[in-house]
């Protein structure tokens, strides 16, 4: 026999069939338990008796299981943050801040345009507080031939018995039928308790389509009702004569100080709010520099005497006087209506500082957005930075314009469109109400849309007050105010003016980050932990279990297949396996089915013929032998 054939017999022979290439699972289980590196397994196999080798079976599998559970906690908590908070001690830049008055326009300047309004505004109150019989027939003539309280009319229903109302324009009771939704909160309440002021509306399209909105309060339920008549009346008035109708800055500011020098309203920023009119902004960096401050207290921060005029308020847009301001950074957009702060008339505010930057980690540690461009809404607040607000009020204006085709008032609006107003687009408070209740009820989707800014600046105000000017100092102060201002000979009211200052309670920078929880080096050192806690085990027997149980098992299972699968054919054809061509070195397969293959043997020189040996006769001749 040739060499190479000798040593493939060889091999068949002496193949052993334990180890990653045993030919069955469980010698392959029974060899990985005694050479593995986990105790627990190679316990299993050489245990004496049930009940012992029934222990190891319970401890290992437990193991097991607290290696997967823990291990499945770390990745699901992979991506957590630890909040790290540094207080630093530096000078700070000193925020922007906005002031606007809270009547937004002149009344004398603005009665041209709201006088037949206003005086419908009166008739609606005199039927409302029930004057007397011949004055309110006199009111019922003249509410016949009004507009304002025709279109929208005004309603005071009992709230035990709300099928019928009083209209408040002509003074008739009217059967109601329309839906009744809650419109505001209570203020001032009408005479009687149970009396429920609102005012209806319908739709155009369908005038059986009518919503009254009630509020506990007539004074709430007319200033809505003039509001939004208001509204109506000044989106049809240009932009420039708007801006002529409020306050200029030198009329609004008397007297600027900022860390003890002196400024003037050169050093604010004007912009036009819709609803607020003329507001001013100081240190608003669009000059391109940002005052800052480095000492604390009120002597260093902004100092501002204001001019709120209240002869000139109107009556019945606003109730309070005074001035509104908004403390923000150079690159937001100054909210006045929802983040806004009061300051009284005849009081000195004083208005203290604590300035906090904090920074939150984006998806996918948090839902928060970083500069807002992968939000899908599109910002009309060109070149402020993104925020939550900011989103809000885009994706309610752009759902404003695609339900009513046009823009609500109070918001900036979007290319090729309009702000709303009667004459164009009469259906449009049926419609702007139906839409603020679905952004309320959240059925825009605004609020899944929009999401928190990632990046805040934030100012935490504390405030207080103390009356001023005094008693004694009112009469000197008042006409010093006037000197400097040219207007001797004039009177100022304490009333009319209101001091604020804004400072830095101390210069302490609060940041606060959010910093990854783990890595990876500190993932994977988290499961080395457990896998050597639990199973004395290591990266390598890792390894060791992928390789045979997933690929030494999946070769076991795809031979056993194979060989099933080729029998038939081998019984069809070579009966005999010794003639099967074995040109390669045997499988294991084939060692475990080929039986050896018979060898005659080479011929051999016979043994000799003893008998050829024996002498013929001569034996049986001879004499017994005798003693």
């Amino acid at each position: 026999m040739a060499p190479a054939k000798k040593i493939t017999a060889k091999i068949k022979e002496t193949l052993p069939m334990t180890g990653p290439q045993a030919p069955t699972l469980r010698e392959l289980m029974h060899w990985y338990c005694m050479n593995t590196n986990t105790h627990g397994c190679r316990r299993i196999v050489v245990s004496r008796g049930r009940l012992r080798r029934l222990l190891w079976i319970l401890l290992t599998m437990t193991a097991v299981g607290l290696i997967v559970g823990y291990c499945v906690q770390l990745v699901l908590k992979y991506y957590t943050t630890s909040v790290s908070v540094t207080v630093q001690f530096h000078k700070l830049p000193f925020p922007a801040v906005t002031i606007c008055n809270i009547n937004p326009y002149k009344y004398s300047a603005m009665k041209g345009h709201l006088a037949e309004l206003d005086k419908e505004t009166l008739h609606a109150l005199e039927n409302l507080y029930n004057f007397s019989e011949s004055k309110s027939r006199e009111r019922r003539e003249a509410g016949s031939r009004s507009k304002y309280l025709q279109c929208f009319p005004l309603m005071k229903m009992d709230s035990r018995q709300q099928e019928t109302a009083l209209d408040l324009g002509t003074g008739h009771r009217r059967r109601i039928a329309a839906n009744i939704v809650p419109g505001g909160s209570s203020m001032v309440n009408v005479q009687n308790p149970q009396d429920i002021v609102g005012f209806r509306l319908c739709d155009n399209k369908n005038q059986q389509n009518c919503t009254v909105y009630k509020f506990s309060s007539g004074v709430a339920a007319i200033q809505e009702w003039y509001k939004l008549h208001f509204m109506n009346i000044m989106a049809q008035i240009g932009e420039e004569e708007k801006r002529q109708m409020s306050y200029s800055a030198e009329e609004l500011i008397l007297s600027c100080f900022f860390d003890g020098v002196s400024c003037d309203a050169r050093n604010f920023t004007a912009f036009h709010h819709p609803l607020h009119g003329n507001c001013y902004t100081f240190n608003s960096g669009e000059d391109g520099e940002i005052r800052s401050t480095s000492t604390g207290g009120s002597e260093y921060g902004l100092q501002v005497i204001l001019n709120i005029q209240e002869a000139d308020y109107n009556p019945y847009l606003v109730t309070s006087t005074g001035a509104k301001i908004v403390v923000h950074d150079q690159k937001e957009f100054p909210f006045i209506e929802d983040i806004g702060t009061e300051i009284e008339t005849a009081t000195a505010t004083s208005i203290g500082m604590h300035f906090t930057q904090s920074q939150r980690l984006s998806k996918p540690y948090s839902n928060c957005a970083e500069t807002g461009e992968d939000i899908p809404v599109t910002i009309l607040y060109e070149n402020k930075t993104y925020s939550l607000q900011v989103c809000l009020h885009s994706c309610f204006q752009a759902a404003m314009v695609e339900e009513c085709g046009c823009a609500q008032y109070s918001l900036p609006w979007p290319d090729k469109t309009r702000f709303c107003n009667y004459k164009k687009n009469p259906n449009w408070m049926f419609c702007y109400y139906r839409v603020h209740k679905q952004f309320v009820e959240e059925e825009l989707g605004c609020q899944e849309k929009c999401k928190e800014a990632c990046s805040l600046k934030e100012w935490t105000l504390t405030t207080s007050l103390a009356q001023w000017p005094s008693t004694v100092s009112e009469k000197w102060m008042l006409d010093l105010l006037l000197w400097d201002q040219g207007k001797n000979g004039s009177q100022l009211n304490k009333t009319d003016l209101a001091n604020l200052k804004v400072f830095y309670k101390d210069l302490n920078e609060r940041q606060i980050q959010e910093n990854p929880a783990n890595t990876i080096v500190v993932l994977l050192s988290n499961f080395g932990g457990q896998l050597g806690l639990w199973m004395s085990c290591s990266v390598v027997c890792v390894i060791e279990i992928v390789e045979v149980f997933f690929i030494d098992t999946l070769c076991i299972i795809l031979r056993r297949r194979w060989q099933k699968a080729k029998s038939p054919l081998e019984e069809q054809g070579h009966d005999n396996p010794a003639c099967e061509p074995d040109d390669d070195l045997p499988t294991f397969n084939t060692a475990l089915r080929l039986s050896r293959p018979l060898q005659s043997e080479p011929p051999r020189t016979p043994p000799p013929n003893y008998s050829t040996l024996h002498l013929k006769g001569s034996s049986a001749e001879q004499p017994p032998v005798t003693q």
